[in-house]
């Protein structure tokens, strides 16, 4: 009725809260993987044929013990693969994992997300794995995230070719505040447009000399979301104001039908 047209299903916050597919039981790893494979069968049957989010945090005592963390994320990347593959049979055409900002979300960090996209697509018989990247999500400094890994447009310059899907946010470089784009939260907030697009058409150009590259191709589209979560005592009036202006701000940088990137 209205035009709309659903790109892909994220999961959501909780699924990126729970221990999930890093769970030290076997049974709730299981059960966490039903869950993701019912997900599938939901975007079917609302014609969308892409799934995306975050399904595991790594416990503290894991974090701590490095035999048990390498086994851990050993593990994860083995049942994305495996996912990969039930999506493939499904008819699903994608999957996206999102890189987070603690070191129990994984990816957090350049390196690891390379490492993600390396061992996840390496001889994959499933579907293609994408990352998706957040603009707010190189927040990590109380962990220790610095230089590059803390940097939305190095985390796009190197992995937005592999990006059917960016969350954009305005925010500050210290936390992750999904904030609109309005005259005023563009005032506080580093996130800018330009920049945005600049390190996407950077990200195809240099793609060849990514080492994912021997295992993926680069996308062919990618859609750029709003992800604006307003504090829960925020009116509806101010809010669905702050989502018109930020419409109307996006449509300054990226028009109607889309922006054409000149790759060559």
């Amino acid at each position: 009725k209205y035009g709309i047209i659903i790109t892909d299903i994220f999961t959501g916050v909780a699924t990126h809260r729970f221990h999930g597919l890093s769970h030290s039981h076997p049974a709730v790893r299981q059960r966490m993987k039903e869950w993701i494979v019912q997900t599938m069968d939901i975007a079917l049957e609302m014609g969308v044929d892409r799934i995306g989010g975050h399904w595991d945090a790594l416990s503290v005592e894991v974090l701590e013990d490095v035999e048990r963390y390498r086994s851990a994320v050993k593990n994860i990347y083995a049942q994305i693969r495996e996912l990969s593959r039930i999506a493939q049979k499904k008819g699903l055409g994608a999957l996206y994992l999102e890189q987070m900002y603690v070191p129990s979300e994984l990816p957090w960090t350049l390196a690891g997300a390379e490492e993600f996209l390396m061992e996840v697509n390496r001889g994959n018989d499933g579907v293609p794995v994408y990352l998706t990247v957040d603009t707010g999500h190189q927040a990590g400094q109380g962990y220790g995230l610095q230089g590059k890994d803390a940097d939305y447009e190095e985390w796009l310059r190197k992995f937005g070719a592999v990006c059917e899907v960016v969350h954009i946010q305005q925010t500050v470089p210290e936390a992750s505040h999904h904030w609109p784009f309005t005259e005023e939260y563009n005032r506080k907030g580093h996130v800018r447009m330009e920049k945005v697009i600049a390190a996407l058409e950077y990200s195809h150009r240099h793609f060849r000399e990514q080492p994912f590259a021997e295992f993926m191709q680069p996308v062919e589209k990618t859609v750029l979301i709003a992800e604006i979560i307003p504090a829960s005592t925020k009116t509806e009036e101010t809010l669905l104001g702050e989502l018109k202006e930020t419409a109307q701000f996006l449509r300054e940088d990226t028009p109607q039908g889309g922006l054409q990137l000149s790759i060559g």
